[in-house]
């Protein structure tokens, strides 16, 4: 399974990196909004410090306009893969812009009828949004079960990026039932190295260590 890392914050990136935790990277506007920074500046910034793709959403919300924009964002760099939203209009410029060898991201994906439409008109990759359907009462991992039974039946090329990510659950999840991708928040990749076994066991031998009154240094 690939890791995107999804924020605008370099430091995060860069950490997660440096460790090999980052395959790609998802920016959305609430993010570009919580770095402070320019949209093209820090965009291009992460696309030179990530191999993989880098996500950076239009905003418009008609077709000619947020191809327009996709254009402009796609020249950043080569690894940037233009994010639309889940609209008719979002649908039309995915469909232009990947027949014109862009990546593009489709992204507030709700239903498996959406990633089919997503799927048919090229998308790279399609965003479910787990932790929204949660909050509503609807289970997010059904979903991300039933679009990948639906791009096996038929072989699409789409990969399924689990995004939403709020806990360290949604991400075995979405291991277990075969996403390509998860999108999360750089604290919810560092938790799952956490748990409570692991710190009371090496407790337990530092205590024990402790006793032999010995130094490796």
């Amino acid at each position: 399974m690939k890791f995107f890392v999804d924020t605008a914050e370099i430091d995060a990136i860069a950490e997660l990196n440096d460790l090999g935790m980052v395959d790609g990277v998802t920016t959305n506007p609430s993010l570009i909004m919580k770095s402070g920074r320019d949209i093209l500046e820090v965009t291009k910034e992460i696309c030179d410090l990530v191999d993989g793709p880098v996500s950076a959403e239009v905003v418009a919300t008609k077709a000619e306009d947020m191809i327009a924009e996709g254009r402009k964002l796609a020249g950043i760099a080569d690894n940037i893969a233009v994010k639309v939203p889940l609209t008719w209009d979002g649908l039309k410029a995915c469909k232009v812009l990947s027949s014109e060898g862009n990546m593009v991201n489709v992204t507030l994906c709700f239903s498996a009828n959406q990633a089919l439409l997503a799927a048919k008109v090229g998308a790279t990759f399609i965003s479910p949004f787990i932790g929204r359907l949660d909050d509503i009462d609807i289970d997010g991992m059904d979903l991300i079960a039933d679009i990948r039974l639906i791009y096996d039946n038929y072989g699409y090329d789409t990969q399924i990026l689990a995004a939403s990510i709020r806990t360290v659950n949604h991400v075995t999840e979405s291991a277990r039932i075969g996403a390509d991708v998860i999108t999360a928040p750089p604290g919810v990749i560092r938790k799952l190295a956490e748990h409570p076994l692991t710190d009371n066991g090496l407790a337990v031998f530092m205590a024990d260590w402790a006793k032999t009154g010995q130094k490796i240094l």
